[in-house]
């Protein structure tokens, strides 16, 4: 369903109105179920992924490339709007040139609980505190790629559907199950409850080598990854069962958030007991 438009200032363009303002996309989104895609290979994994898109928005020059895209949507979701406009008045409206072929305003999907989420997993990752959206990103793909079967994130923990961060991803962040805690330390204390280890990556005088965990790893472990600034919260540390940290030369005392968890997920990758990378989410 083609849509010329001409101003910027259209209302039926509000949901693409002030993309560089992470604040207010960070508020606006989740209070009225949306997230933004960008370019066509992460809206096509949404679409995939059964995310169902409101309204499309490209440039001139991306109509005949994406007639697939468009065909594939409509196919899937019945009649989505495309508004389609020249290249001036698309920048005006998203606040920067549109490079990448499109957008799409797409209906957030709902999130598992978190009885959910860890039923019949042995591994997860809970991200504690991180803001920043490329390290969420990275750290889904990292999660994806080395068999992390589900994300629990902090009540603070940035969005994952946040464009930066599904663009980093490579589109793990709309594949990769999570749900976000409403309780944080009522709802760590339920991943004990279900027989999880928490493993908090970080430093402390009475850390374990990651190599001694990877040796006899826990049957269900759920790693915990901290925020980019003052890592693991303390109610993360007093529910954490072991403290587990990277051995470091030369001087270095720590790697970066998305760094380090894409080391620990790979030591422990091929657990006893676990299937093959290519049997789980990637």
């Amino acid at each position: 369903m083609i849509e010329r438009i001409v101003d910027p200032h259209d209302p039926r363009l509000t949901d693409y109105v002030d993309l560089t303002d992470v604040k207010l996309r960070r508020v606006l989104e989740p209070a009225e179920g949306l997230y933004m895609a960008e370019s066509s290979k992460v809206i096509s994994r949404a679409i995939e992924a059964g995310h169902r898109p409101r309204s499309l928005l490209m440039t001139e020059k991306w109509l005949a490339p994406l007639t697939d895209l468009i065909a594939h949507a409509e196919g899937r979701f019945g009649p989505v709007p495309v508004y389609v406009g020249t290249d001036d008045v698309v920048e005006q409206i998203t606040g920067f040139h549109l490079h990448r072929g499109a957008l799409a305003a797409m209906h957030r999907p709902p999130s598992p609980s978190l009885v959910e989420l860890v039923s019949g997993a042995t591994r997860i990752a809970v991200l504690d505190g991180l803001v920043d959206h490329t390290n969420v990103g990275a750290v889904f793909r990292s999660a994806a790629a080395l068999g992390i079967e589900g994300v629990v994130l902090s009540p603070d923990c940035a969005d994952p559907l946040y464009r930066r961060s599904v663009r980093v991803s490579m589109g793990a962040a709309l594949t990769l199950p999570y749900t976000r805690a409403e309780s944080w330390s009522g709802d760590l204390q339920l991943l004990r409850d279900h027989g999880f280890t928490l493993a908090a990556l970080a430093l402390s005088d009475d850390s374990v080598d990651l190599a001694d965990v990877a040796h006899d790893p826990p049957e269900r472990l759920a790693w915990m990854l901290g925020s980019e600034g003052h890592g693991l919260s303390a109610t993360a540390m007093d529910a954490a069962d072991l403290v587990v940290r990277i051995p470091m030369r030369l001087g270095i005392d720590s790697l970066n958030v998305a760094a380090a968890s894409a080391v620990a997920l790979w030591a422990l990758r091929d657990a006893p007991g676990r299937g093959a990378p290519g049997d789980r989410v990637g």
